[in-house]
């Protein structure tokens, strides 16, 4: 499935709640179902600076495709990173470069999220796309 295909399923999902407060709920249930963070990667280099609530996010390179774990402290944004982790995790770092996060606005979220989860939203994509990039650059180097 491409990042594309991703954003679709989230967009298809996400149609058949005809209000925010059942999206919300299922954004935070999203995020319930987040795999365990190791208490020993919740350090500095690895939280988001720009987020409301503590956000922790790293990344591992294996077989050419970046795989991404994160949590929060905050029952809704660990909700947000599950959208993203759906849209980008183990995909190829060019992948990640060249796609939009159009599926955001889409979803609603610009506008439904508070502009501290909305900026701290953004952060998060902002790290994931500057992971992706770095990567591209290193293997355009050998």
């Amino acid at each position: 499935m491409s990042t594309d295909q991703a954003q679709a399923e989230l967009l298809e999902e996400f149609s058949m709640f005809d209000n925010w407060m059942d999206r919300y709920q299922y954004i935070i249930d999203m995020g319930r179902q987040l795999p365990d963070y190791p208490e020993a990667d919740k350090r500095a280099e690895f939280k988001i600076q720009g987020c409301q609530s503590n956000v922790w996010l790293k990344s591992t390179e294996a077989e050419g495709r970046l795989h991404f774990q994160a949590t929060s402290d905050a029952a809704i944004v660990s909700g947000l990173i599950a959208i993203l982790l759906r849209v980008y995790d183990a995909r190829e770092p060019h992948e990640i470069t060249a796609s939009q996060p159009d599926f955001l606005a889409e979803l609603g979220l610009d506008k439904h999220l508070s502009p501290t989860r909305s900026n701290g939203l953004h952060a998060m994509i902002e790290r994931i796309y500057a992971i992706a990039g770095e990567a591209q650059s290193s293997h355009s180097v050998h």
